[in-house]
Formats: structure tokens, sequence, C-alpha cells
């Protein structure tokens, strides 16, 4: 063990005596997870509506304003016919158009069921269904309250009352569902491509053929080049997910010692990942190329991070359950928002436990060491 120190001590004087691997190790992580936590949401805020008032009447203009204050919606311009929102959504100037009637007021206050139609970009599918249902919603609502000034029962009223909860993210934020995912794909991404480039840099510079003729068993030559790695990768661990608690208070309503256990199974299983790519790489650039385009995109593309597993096609679920970052992310998900432990996602936990295992495993047997 003590030639494993005295390695893992040449292993911290080099990451320390490079300044710019620090900042890519330790800054880095911090500016993602900033401009991720901000970005990657699913939420639809701020669509920009043209709006198409044959009626000008005062609930026309009520209905405007309900749009105009909702903050899931901006009101771009006021046109006078239908005809004059086409400009508006060729151009992307809108994403959504709303015509109202001529008649429109007097059918209201004549109590007469009315008619507004709506028009959307489907460009982006996701964010004009979510679009629509908000409008949707909002009609429904002005509809409603409109019917009750009149003292007429609202158009949609049916003799079930529904009670709605949400569970585990009441707020219904998609940053707190993505954070968390976000920091398990920042691991990901920042320790495989750190051990990978590590090891081949030390193949590139010849320092690997020396350590290979000393007495440095194979074991304790991984070992000692491995746990560096997994220190820094802790380091990362403990930031970010200082960030996601404290700056963008994410709730975490389960075990912080039972995350970051899992998470060192995790960091098995990426540093692990980036062993195997350095025996199959002999340049740095070639092991960021194989890193990136064979495993950390399909990895990426897979795991349910960004699309929904049960929402691709069957041909394509079954090689989900070759992507460690499938079962991190329901991990680390449900320690964070649903307060869970072992009992519930034992599975995932084995299943990430096992790959961790296989994949250390394969690339120890590949990589050489000669003895003296």
């Amino acid at each position: 063990m003590r030639r494993v120190g005295f390695l893992i001590w040449k292993e911290l004087l080099e990451l320390k005596a490079d300044p710019h691997l620090v900042g890519i190790v330790i800054v880095a992580p911090l500016i993602q997870l900033f401009m991720l936590g901000y970005a990657a949401t699913t939420d639809v805020r701020n669509v920009p509506v043209v709006v198409s008032d044959a009626d000008r009447s005062t609930a026309s203009r009520e209905l405007i304003a309900r749009f105009s204050a909702s903050p899931s919606f901006s009101i771009v311009s006021v046109v006078g016919g239908v005809r004059d929102v086409d400009p508006y959504l060729e151009r992307g100037t809108a994403w959504m158009a709303l015509a109202i009637p001529s008649g429109f007021g007097a059918g209201i206050a004549a109590r007469r069921p009315q008619t507004l139609q709506i028009l959307a970009d489907g460009s982006d599918a996701n964010s004009a269904t979510v679009s629509l249902g908000y409008a949707g919603s909002l009609i429904a609502q002005y509809g409603e309250e409109k019917a009750a000034a009149l003292r007429a029962a609202p158009v949609v009223r049916a003799g079930i009352e529904p009670r709605i909860r949400v569970w585990f993210n009441p707020r219904l934020e998609s940053r707190d569902f993505m954070v968390p995912g976000v920091v398990a794909l920042l691991l990901l991404v920042i320790t495989t491509n750190l051990s990978s480039m590590g090891i081949v840099r030390e193949k590139e510079l010849g320092t690997l053929e020396q350590l290979n003729v000393t007495p440095l068993r194979r074991w304790e030559l991984i070992v000692g080049k491995l746990l560096p790695y997994a220190l820094v990768g802790m380091l990362d661990v403990l930031l970010v997910i200082g960030v996601a608690l404290f700056w963008f208070e994410i709730p975490l309503r389960g075990s912080f010692w039972l995350l970051l256990g899992l998470t060192i199974v995790y960091l098995m299983s990426t540093l692990g990942l980036g062993l195997f790519v350095s025996t199959i790489s002999s340049t740095q650039q070639q092991a960021m190329m194989t890193t990136m385009f064979f495993f950390l995109t399909p990895m990426i593309y897979l795991s349910g991070f960004i699309f929904p597993i049960e929402n691709m096609p069957a041909v394509i679920q079954p090689l989900t359950y070759l992507i460690p970052l499938r079962y991190f992310l329901v991990i680390v998900r449900s320690i964070f928002l649903k307060g869970v432990g072992m009992e519930t996602f034992w599975p995932e936990a084995l299943a990430l436990t096992a790959w961790g295992l296989a994949i250390l495993g394969l690339a120890i047997a590949r990589s050489s060491k000669r003895s003296a």
C-alpha cells in the first residue's frame, strides 16, 4: 500500500502542477451546472402571441389582458384580421395566434357559446403542446368567470369535482427534475474524460513505460492511477450538490450519505469507462473523440436524461439497459425528490454496481503490465 500511496501522491502533484486541468475539473463543472441548471428546462415561459381582435369589445380586451398578464405568454401585437397573423407565424415572431371573432362580446352577454380560434407553430411539438394546454386552461377559466358573473352555469360543468394533488414536485418546477440529472451528467463527462486522457497522456510522455518496469503490481498501478481522479470526482460531487441545494434550492428529501455512497459506485463506473477508453486509445485526441462519440453521446440520448425511455421505440429500449447513466438518474432523482431509500431503487443500485465492476474488470484485463 505504501507504493500505491506514492503513486497517488505523484498523480495529485501532477494535477496540481497543471493549472488548466484544475480549471477544467473544478471551475468547468460549476459553470456548466449554472448554465444547464437554467437552460435545461421543459417549462414554457413568455410564449410570443399575436392576437387578431375583430370584436374590439370590452370582453375581448379583458381576454387579451389575461394573456398579457400571464407569465406564460407575451403579446407581441394585436391585429385586426385573421390573415394578418400569418407573417408573424411564418417569421417566427409569434409562436401562437389567438383569433377573436366579431360579435364575441355580444355573444358572451347574450349567454351564447362562443368559439375562439388558436393557431400554433408546431415546429417545436413539445413547446406547442404545452403552450396550447396553457392557453386552453386560461380561456376556460375566463369563460367560467364570465359565466359566473352573468349568473349562468359555466359552459363546461360536470358532476365530478377533481381535487388534484401533486406528489414529490408540488411546484411542478422542471428545474427540480432536471438539475439532479445535470449533476449525474457532469460527473459522467468530467470523470470519464479526465481518467481516459490522464492515462493516455502518460503514454504520450513515456512515463507509463517507466511505471511498467517498476515492482508495482497491476492492481496497484490501476488503483494508484484511478484513485486520485476518484478524489477529484468526489470534490466535484460536493461542489455541484452544494450548488444544487443552496443556489437552485433543489430539495434533498432523502439521505445525503446514501447519495454519497451510491455516487462512489457511480464514479467506479465512469472511471472504469475512462480506463477502458485509455486501453484502446493512443493519443489524448483519440481518447477524447472515442469517449464523446462512442460512449457519452449515446449515453446522454438513451439514458432518459433528455427523452423519456418509455417514449422510445420498442427496439431501442433494451439498449438503454446498457447505460449506467440510466440507473444513476433514477437513483439521484429518487433521493432528491422522493426521499426514498434502497428498498425502492435497489435494482438500479445493483445494476449500477454490476456495470461498474464489469467495465472495470474489462479495462484491467485489457491493460498490460510488463514485468521488469
